[in-house]
């Protein structure tokens, strides 16, 4: 809510209802050891009027630089009814359904959210949204060693032209689980991961092999082969996916001759603006023959006594109020303000709008690459179709690059040096619809501009 509407005179008739003689002694059972005091180093109190010009001051800080980084977060135009809706009190207070039966428009907003990211997946089933894509693969993960009862092995492989991110939030996650990670390695002179790299596992009992599409450089994978070949092998396939990308590429669901067994990914992507990283939130399809292995909630949509639809949890023994220790997951809250933006996004976008966002998308990084490697010392890495981004090679360090472009408002994209040494000084870059030609230009211009100094110094 936007302000606190409790006067004076209120807290006092609260307080007298409940018998308590001030606010201060609702905490008396806090021991006087462990309260802290004075907040010595917290400034004095602001009014309104001195918040809203500190907070205004705080935010030219920042300015407005164009921004060109994608890298797993990217900047779409969110229409302005997503947020109005969002922000309205019954949805920005609002929280997990705990009480099925008196939250029905909350309920029914899940339903509608799983709904879209089912049809979008191509899958059967959806839960109710996870914390972030890479907590969502994390736990994909783990549901693959739970739900493939063909595996013992709790063996499963992850290509390194996977999100770095990604990888180190799964590591984290299972490593102490007893999952065993294994490393795929991408094609060097095109970006992808090659079918044939999963030869030297031929025979051996593999859980679950993830698949990235587009991958981390924003390349395309070899889906349908790649599948096929884990389910020869009797592993699970894990996709991992841009939810715009899915307007124009296959689901995962179609992938091969049976489709991937679980979905994940970032959902920020629809409707959720950068926000400097956060919150976002991860979503989750699978199959229904797996839907008991599945973290998170599902609303289910039914009829009452009297014949008049309605919604409500479902297969909650799942969750850790219910099963405790026994439960699939422990961190399965909902992220339900950033799911239903998301399903506000996709309800006025529809699947034309949705397709012409990811097709401009497109089409915009073409321009960007075009523009950028008309640069002399400039080049693509990889030679091969992708979505939304691309990754660029220089003949300098990168580091100095972007720093000029950042004094210049431009941030230029995601440095690769850190996790992809072995690539050079590259860059990974991208532009949505949200790009105009004029700002492709001006960004070829100043880094023209930037080279051309760097060269001269």
């Amino acid at each position: 809510m936007p302000f606190i509407p409790h006067t004076a005179e209120d807290v006092r008739e609260m307080l007298a209802v409940i018998g308590a003689p001030s606010i201060e002694s609702l905490f008396d059972e806090i021991p006087a050891n462990l309260r802290t005091g004075s907040l010595s180093e917290v400034p004095a109190g602001l009014n309104e009027f001195e918040v809203m010009r500190l907070m205004q001051a705080r935010a030219r800080q920042d300015g407005s630089p164009l921004c060109f980084i994608g890298a797993g977060a990217y900047e779409h135009h969110i229409p302005a009814a997503v947020w109005s809706t969002v922000t309205r009190g019954e949805f920005y207070s609002a929280y997990t359904p705990y009480q099925a039966e008196a939250s029905q428009g909350t309920l029914q907003s899940i339903y509608e959210y799983q709904t879209m990211l089912a049809s979008l997946t191509g899958m059967e089933v959806s839960n109710a949204s996870m914390y972030d894509g890479a907590t969502a693969l994390a736990e994909a993960v783990l549901m693959a060693v739970r739900a493939n009862r063909r595996s013992k092995s709790a063996r499963v492989l992850m290509p390194r032209n996977l999100h770095p991110h990604y990888r180190a939030v799964v590591a984290a996650t299972v490593g102490n689980q007893g999952v065993q990670l294994e490393e795929l390695p991408y094609e060097r002179s095109v970006g992808h991961t090659a079918p044939h790299s999963l030869a030297p596992f031929e025979g051996q009992d593999i859980t679950a092999l993830v698949i990235a599409q587009p991958n981390f450089f924003g390349v395309f994978e070899e889906v349908d082969a790649l599948t096929d070949l884990a389910h020869a092998r009797g592993a699970f396939v894990i996709a991992v996916v841009n939810p715009i990308s899915l307007a124009v590429l296959k689901p995962p669901g179609l992938w091969g001759q049976k489709g991937a067994n679980i979905v994940v990914g970032e959902g920020q992507p629809l409707g959720c603006p950068l926000s400097s990283g956060g919150p976002y939130f991860g979503f989750m399809s699978t199959r229904m023959e797996h839907v008991r292995q599945m973290p998170g909630r599902l609303v289910g949509r039914t009829l009452d006594l009297d014949g008049r639809p309605g919604f409500t949890l479902t297969l909650q023994a799942r969750e850790q109020h219910i099963r405790r220790a026994k439960a699939t997951s422990n961190i399965c809250t909902n992220q339900g303000l950033l799911m239903l933006a998301a399903t506000l996004y996709l309800s006025l976008l529809g699947a034309e709008g949705l397709e012409r966002v990811a097709a401009l998308s497109m089409q915009r990084t073409e321009q960007l690459a075009g523009a950028l490697t008309a640069i002399p010392g400039v080049r693509r890495v990889f030679v091969r179709p992708g979505f939304h981004e691309v990754a660029l090679a220089f003949d300098r360090p990168l580091a100095p690059v972007l720093a000029a472009l950042s004094q210049r408002g431009i941030e230029g994209g995601f440095d690769l040096s850190e996790h992809y040494p072995e690539l050079g000084p590259s860059l990974l870059t991208c532009a949505t619809e949200t790009k105009s030609d004029e700002d492709i230009d001006t960004y070829a211009r100043a880094l023209a501009d930037v080279l051309r100094a760097a060269r001269a110094a």
